[in-house]
């Protein structure tokens, strides 16, 4: 996969999808269905430069046009995409994007100007949305078709159980302490334990490590390259997060998980069939995404469950 600079000499089907990691592998589906829809185009994948290691891992995927969000139109001139599908959103600012790209087929939910587009459905799974968008346009495209390549570099923790300790926002924090638990009884089990995260989570994971009872060498928060931590899910036991990143990588990996979940339903963001566990109270559920504490829905969930899910499913 290369970093799209300028064209190439094949028609461009671009994918604008300028989110997260997780964001980025629910789009999978649809992005398979694209690239068989379109074998003799270059597909272009439009999303933040940082998930390169990842896309490059889709296999339907031949270029990606760093976009960190959409504030700034996509540097591409007005007619060099064939084909451009909104796989962000059905918003007026990636709708705009998708407009001045002028493609020949535009793929894009039902509005006034796109009258002929499939509705968009509040409260479906995320995967099946846009499977769904495209297969309205002939790309057919299956909701569960989640998997991607092995990345080539190793696992820095073979068969280790993997504790994703971190989640961007405060609603998907599940307490450290109950981590913590999950990491004693998955130790007494005689796995070994990993605490994964980003550069911000690297408190959190070492505060786990810390009521573990966890050598330094457990805490991997900010110590991976993206490549990494896919390698990591991959070649893991069994995989315990929040609604992350980490948890759709155990999805397209077949890998043993357990996720917690808190403001997102179930019903949309679930893992597919496989060896996943979802843990949550949906009663509870406040639902908000961008709030600085646990949402109530995830602190229903005790450790004591969490332990029982992982032992049945753990390889």
């Amino acid at each position: 996969m290369r970093i799209f600079t300028e064209p190439s000499d094949r028609p461009i089907v671009l994918a604008l999808r300028a989110l997260k990691l997780g964001d980025l592998l629910v789009a999978v589906p649809a992005l398979h269905g694209l690239r068989r829809a379109h074998p003799d185009h270059e597909v272009v994948l439009a999303a933040p430069g940082w998930l390169a290691p990842v896309a490059a891992l889709v296999g339907s995927v031949d270029a990606l046009l760093p976009t960190p969000g959409l504030d700034d139109p996509l540097p591409l001139d007005a007619g060099i995409v064939d084909v451009a599908a909104n796989l962000h959103g059905n918003g007026p600012e990636s709708r705009a994007l998708i407009d001045a790209l002028g493609a020949r087929v535009r793929i894009v939910h039902r509005s006034p100007s796109d009258p002929d587009g499939p509705e968009w459905l509040d409260g479906i799974l995320e995967r099946r949305r846009w499977a769904r968008l495209v297969s309205a346009y002939g790309a057919i495209a299956d909701e569960d078709d989640v998997a991607i390549a092995l990345p080539s570099t190793a696992s820095p923790a073979p068969g280790a159980a993997v504790l994703h300790v971190g989640a961007f926002y405060g609603s998907r924090q599940w307490p450290v302490d109950r981590f913590a638990a999950v990491a004693r009884a998955l130790r007494s089990d005689g796995l070994r334990i990993v605490l994964t995260g980003g550069a911000a989570d690297r408190e959190r994971a070492e505060a786990v490590a810390s009521a573990a009872g966890l050598d330094e060498d457990a805490v991997l928060a900010d110590r991976t390259r993206l490549d990494e931590l896919a390698a990591l899910v991959a070649d893991a036991s069994v995989v315990v997060s929040a609604d992350t990143g980490a948890a759709h990588l155990a999805s397209a990996y077949r890998t043993p998980s357990v996720v917690v979940f808190g403001p997102a339903p179930v019903e949309e963001w679930g893992p597919p069939e496989g060896p996943h566990i979802a843990l949550t109270d949906p009663a509870a559920r406040r639902g908000d995404a961008f709030a600085a504490t646990p949402d109530p829905a995830l602190l229903a969930v005790q450790a004591d469950e969490v332990i029982a899910a992982a032992r049945s499913v753990r390889r």
